[in-house]
């Protein structure tokens, strides 16, 4: 019996290697792999000495072989098959371990395109498919994690058409996802990023419940090892909602490197916002806006959240809570809330984590549209024109930046109200920007929240004067926006008229 190791990942391969042996295999190797297990006294057979053909062109062909493909391939119950296995002396080869040449490891490290294409593995790829292709007749494991189920397996007579099956699929998506990214590399570096066909794919990290409704099934899948090294549960289960909820929050929160953001979400919008100098000063401030949606919300805090903080929290109902870090004693206080779901995203343990993703996707009927990810620049809002007689303060300007950002991460039309780095009215999702704005100073009102010397921000222009006059009846003071509408000039002479500051950035973001 032989069994075929050719690993560039090279973590527990000499323990598989030897419970390998001590079940009667013959090892076969290659390379790197062989040298190791040569090191550490596993007797293995070099593929150049089994198939008696050297290895070729710096190592680029020496799998590449009938002895080691027609090992693998032969159909054990095709007498055809056999016979012609025995013709030419071509044994079986009824276990396959490989996994690739590190590809993606490469491109993060050089930009040099001679090594990167040196490492596009071919004969790991064709070996990996053989065995799978014959899954009935061979067993094919390409993840370090299945080493110890595959000897199990083994050892108690577990090794069944259905185990086979579940490494040949597992097989199949290793060198899909493999080839999925050598695809989008090579067109991101000479096609802009914009091929014939682009490959979306993820690793399953974890089953939910089910989807945005118990009728849909629900998982969640990551491009990296983002949320399985960064996210960890401290209480409850995360359902699809939350997901979808957190990321909104995360998004805002972790858009200001300066004191402690928190922010709170319902239903993929902000309802509360502020960025203060404690996490505590933050939340406090941010449940003003809108304490009646908070209720039963999602809450980021770029910090830490304390005794004092959980037990603030504790006073309403807040069904997601994800932060920094939590103390021991403010764990303790929320233990008897049944419903509450804890969640920490950090690597310093101080400050959230969230991977900024240099591409955007969403899904419609029959296929997706894709693009690069829209993201506000500091310079963008400090570098934004004065269009009015009226310049902002400095004071005014940190409110702008905040304004600004909070507007373009949320659903258009939408109109963002901001005072001492707080949220005190928002406007979001409507088709009207005149409607954005008088829901926003509507539910303001019933707050009884002063939005007198606010900033206000629309991620797109105001197409006519009449927002620029609803705001100043408000008592707004300044007013940042993108520009751009062929009555801009009516826009400007309005906020002159009231003493507005008014600035356009030139650049829109719509978020549909």
């Amino acid at each position: 019996m032989y069994a075929l190791l050719s690993v560039s990942d090279k973590t527990g391969i000499i323990d598989f290697a030897r419970s390998l042996q001590a079940l009667g295999y013959n090892i076969l190797s290659t390379g790197g792999t062989f040298k190791l297990l040569l090191k550490d006294s596993i007797p293995a057979i070099d593929i150049e000495d089994f198939t008696q053909s050297p290895e070729l062109f710096d190592g680029r062909v020496k799998t590449l072989h009938p002895k080691i493909h027609g090992g693998i391939l032969y159909r054990r119950d095709n007498q055809n098959d056999i016979q012609t296995a025995k013709k030419y002396d071509i044994p079986s080869i009824d276990i396959v371990c490989v996994n690739l040449y590190p590809f993606k490891n490469t491109t993060q490290k050089t930009e040099d395109i001679n090594t990167i294409i040196e490492n596009i593995d071919i004969g790991g790829p064709a070996m990996i498919r053989a065995a799978a292709k014959n899954f009935k007749n061979v067993l094919i494991i390409t993840d370090i994690n299945d080493y110890a189920p595959t000897i199990n397996a083994i050892k108690n007579n577990q090794n069944t058409i259905e185990f086979r099956r579940n490494m040949m699929i597992k097989a199949f998506e290793h060198t899909a996802q493999y080839d999925s990214f050598i695809a989008n590399y090579l067109n991101h570096r000479f096609h802009n990023d914009i091929g014939e066909k682009i490959f979306i794919s993820g690793n399953k990290v974890c089953q939910t419940r089910y989807g945005e409704n118990p009728h849909q099934k629900g998982v969640l899948y990551e491009f990296n090892d983002f949320y399985q090294n960064t996210f960890k549960a401290l209480k409850g289960e995360v359902s699809f909602n939350n997901l979808t909820d957190m990321n909104a929050a995360l998004k805002i929160a972790t858009s200001f490197p300066e004191g402690v953001a928190v922010c709170i979400i319902k239903h993929g919008n902000p309802c509360g916002f502020a960025l203060k100098e404690t996490a505590h000063q933050s939340y406090t401030q941010a449940l003003k806006c809108d304490p009646v949606s908070s209720y039963g919300g999602v809450v980021a805090i770029n910090g830490i959240v304390d005794e004092t903080l959980a037990i603030q929290i504790n006073q309403t109902f807040i069904e997601v809570l994800i932060a920094a870090n939590f103390t021991p004693q403010a764990l303790k206080i929320f233990e008897n809330k049944k419903r509450m779901k804890i969640f920490q995203c950090s690597k310093d343990l101080k400050t959230l984590n969230f991977p900024r993703d240099s591409f955007d996707f969403k899904h419609i009927e029959g296929g997706f549209v894709y693009q690069d990810a829209d993201k506000v620049d500091d310079e963008e809002i400090l570098q934004a024109s004065l269009m009015s007689n009226t310049p902002a303060t400095k004071k005014q300007f940190k409110d702008m930046q905040i304004a600004y950002k909070i507007s373009a991460l949320t659903k258009s039309n939408c109109v963002v109200y901001i005072k001492d780095s707080t949220l005190l009215a928002i406007g979001m999702g409507m088709t009207s920007r005149v409607d954005a704005a008088k829901v926003a100073i509507s539910k303001a009102k019933d707050f009884e929240l002063d939005i007198q010397g606010a900033v206000l921000a629309s991620e797109a222009f105001f197409p006519f004067r009449d927002s620029i006059d609803i705001a100043a009846k408000v008592g707004v003071a300044v007013i940042i926006e993108p520009g751009g509408s062929i009555r801009d000039d009516e826009v400007i002479q309005s906020a002159n008229e009231h003493n507005i500051a008014l600035y356009f950035t030139g650049i829109r973001h719509f978020l549909h």
